[in-house]
């Protein structure tokens, strides 16, 4: 399996490069619309073919590229089934994806937005906004539920083995990766909190509002598209 991981420094956000070496095919998770030719540019550096772009949910502080990259290269868009209608496939928890020979999971992590999903390949998990390192997504908007968030993460993600890797949309603090291991100790939100402490913590953060979020969701759920007609709709 051939793995990078990527950054967009204007939104902090993470785009992850998956390709199986046998079969040369690729998929990008969460990528960002400005960033379509330098990741364009590594998959054909790499002999590999984009197949997929999976999106973990309708993101509020950039612009996917699913849209675009489908326009391109003719992959397909995976996300969350409530979220874009544009996308050629809806999943649910439970639903497996197969990009060549890895076989993604899908996880149904919702709180963060209600569409949120996690993709688990092997020993790592790529968590979206739905778990962080030492943190995790706001619930104050997009149907976000503090409650939701708490059961997603200790019912869905926290019992997965403590070794599995932890790759998350985001990070504002320099960190690139973490550990469920880590998190269920070192949490500072989750570690030892109940579900009420921890919906309590969410309910007063008092976050401004993301800047591009008026662009950003409407764009989203046409995958990408700021026209009235999404790519591929």
């Amino acid at each position: 399996m051939l793995f990078r991981q990527l950054f967009d420094s204007e939104s902090s956000t993470y785009t992850y490069l998956v390709g199986d070496e046998a079969t040369r095919q690729a998929v990008l998770i969460d990528p960002v619309l400005e960033q379509v030719d330098r990741d364009l540019r590594l998959v054909g550096e790499l002999g590999l073919v984009l197949s997929y772009v999976f999106d973990t949910h309708v993101h509020a502080d950039h612009v996917t590229a699913s849209g675009m990259l489908r326009e391109r290269t003719r992959c397909q868009v995976v996300a969350g089934a409530g979220g874009a209608e544009c996308v050629d496939l809806q999943v649910r928890h439970g639903d497996t994806v197969h990009v060549g020979q890895c076989a993604f999971q899908v996880l149904a992590t919702p709180g963060h937005t209600d569409d949120s999903v996690s993709y688990l390949l092997g020993d790592r998990v790529f968590t979206g906004d739905a778990l962080m390192v030492r943190g995790n997504g706001r619930t104050d908007f997009q149907n976000g539920s503090a409650g939701q968030l708490y059961d997603s993460i200790t019912r869905v993600l926290f019992p997965l083995p403590d070794a599995t890797l932890v790759f998350p949309a985001h990070d504002y603090h320099g960190h690139t990766s973490t550990s469920i291991g880590e998190e269920k100790r070192h949490n500072p939100r989750l570690a030892g909190k109940s579900r009420e402490e921890f919906i309590d913590v969410m309910n007063h953060l008092e976050l401004p509002r993301p800047r591009k979020m008026d662009l950003a969701v409407p764009a989203n759920r046409a995958c990408g598209r700021t026209g009235p007609k999404a790519p591929g709709a």
